[in-house]
């Protein structure tokens, strides 16, 4: 059977625009994974008639209803009460969950005791499953009424995605006798019309499995998925168009299931034994934070220097200042120079190092906005991409950090730097 699903996030401050609702997109990414399609997200405020509105508008055209947030303590918490009722649902106290949420306070939060207001969040539909809430008090739920899978879920995007991923898969991947299996084919440069344009012809000959393209911030990717009885059956479905796409894509794949380039590049350091450090000027450290967000980060990656002034490449790194005199700060023999001097600087295998105009406007040169220079020394050569990367300021620095992984993927993958082929 083919579900469909309706998201329904609750909270006032998600209508006024003070919090990004990241939890609907999320969630929806993980449902398209599992086969089951999101016809419609709705936002509500903490407004149970409002609220009670939109789930009868909902029940009447999804399988699976989702709502996050409302779960909490207070007084505007009212998405369980709200939904129970529209379900003709009784709310019974559940003492287990009451004592869970008294072993958080004093265990997790050191509190001397729970307010009394935390004891609503026991309160929980009769006959329902209960989620466990490994982030937080609130815990979630999901029952069937009315031909509809109804799953409540708190709003917090650390307790959402969490619950979500450990008791509301596993809860709807029970409700399907297939498997539905996906893979992530993660691309740098070329860019999404190019990636269908090539591959049109096989994605229009899909039927089972398929194969989308998405564009992503700087790169694009692929997701192939298949449907059949068992995973192993899936993945037989899915392993000779992989290696079509090789084929037409070759080296601009960087991964299948990668979570990111600066992943991709983190394993390759750790399989290579190597370590990297990098000299930044226009991304601003974007390439030492996305690196260093990596959890275990410290065992490939030893520092980053922000030289954002020229004076600072000089003291810092030891750009020749007669250099930067000559030529400007945004040159190619200038990011030469950084990604050697961080790399002698910081005991690097591998040093890295970025060079250009981010915008909105030019420097003293008037070179031209979107001019970048990315370079990679590892002691004994260096490599320089000159690139042009428009007048957009946050493409320019993401595009730039991007070409600093793909460039070390390549080198520690054995293909050619300086060059995307």
């Amino acid at each position: 059977m083919n579900y469909t699903a309706e998201i329904i996030s609750v909270g006032t401050e998600l209508l006024l625009g003070n919090i990004t609702n990241t939890d609907a997109r999320d969630i929806a990414q993980m449902l398209s994974d599992i086969g089951i399609n999101v016809y419609y997200q709705t936002v509500v405020g903490d407004n149970p008639d409002r609220l009670k509105a939109a789930v009868a508008i909902a029940k009447k055209r999804a399988d699976i209803l989702i709502t996050t947030g409302g779960l909490g303590p207070t007084c505007d918490d009212l998405t369980k009460q709200t939904l129970a009722e529209a379900f003709g649902k009784k709310l019974i106290f559940d003492a287990a969950q009451a004592e869970e949420m008294r072993a958080y306070f004093t265990q997790r939060l050191h509190a001397e005791r729970m307010t009394e207001n935390n004891y609503q969040q026991a309160m929980l539909p009769e006959g329902c499953t209960v989620f466990h809430n490994a982030c937080g008090t609130a815990p979630g739920c999901a029952f069937e009424a009315e031909g509809v899978r109804v799953l409540m879920l708190p709003g917090p995007p650390r307790e959402c995605i969490s619950m979500f991923k450990n008791c509301a898969l596993p809860y709807l991947k029970a409700l399907s006798d297939s498997e539905i299996v996906s893979h992530n084919i993660r691309i740098f440069g070329m860019g999404e019309s190019s990636v269908e344009d090539k591959l049109r012809p096989l994605m229009l000959r899909l039927t089972n499995p398929t194969l989308a393209p998405y564009a992503k911030d700087g790169e694009c990717m692929l997701r192939l998925t298949a449907k059949a009885a068992t995973r192993p059956e899936a993945e037989a479905l899915m392993a000779p168009v992989l290696e079509e796409v090789r084929g037409v894509l070759g080296n601009l794949i960087y991964g299948v299931d990668a979570e990111s380039m600066e992943a991709a590049v983190y394993a390759l350091l750790l399989k290579n034994g190597k370590t990297m450090a990098a000299a930044e000027s226009c991304t601003g450290g974007l390439v030492s934070k996305r690196m260093t967000d990596i959890p275990g980060a410290s065992q490939v990656f030893c520092g980053g220097a922000v030289t954002y002034a020229a004076a600072s490449k000089t003291a810092v790194l030891g750009v020749d200042a007669a250099l930067i005199a000559e030529k400007g700060a945004v040159c190619r023999e200038v990011a030469e120079e950084m990604a050697r001097g961080v790399r002698l600087r910081f005991s690097s295998d591998l040093g890295v190092g970025v060079t250009g105009i981010a915008g909105p406007s030019s420097d003293e040169s008037n070179k031209e906005v979107g001019l970048v220079y990315t370079a990679l020394s590892d002691g004994g050569h260096t490599w320089c991409r000159e690139l042009h990367l428009g007048l957009d300021r946050f493409r320019v620095r993401v595009s730039a950090a991007n070409h600093v992984f793909d460039m070390l993927r390549r080198y520690l993958t054995g293909l050619d730097i300086e060059t995307l082929t």
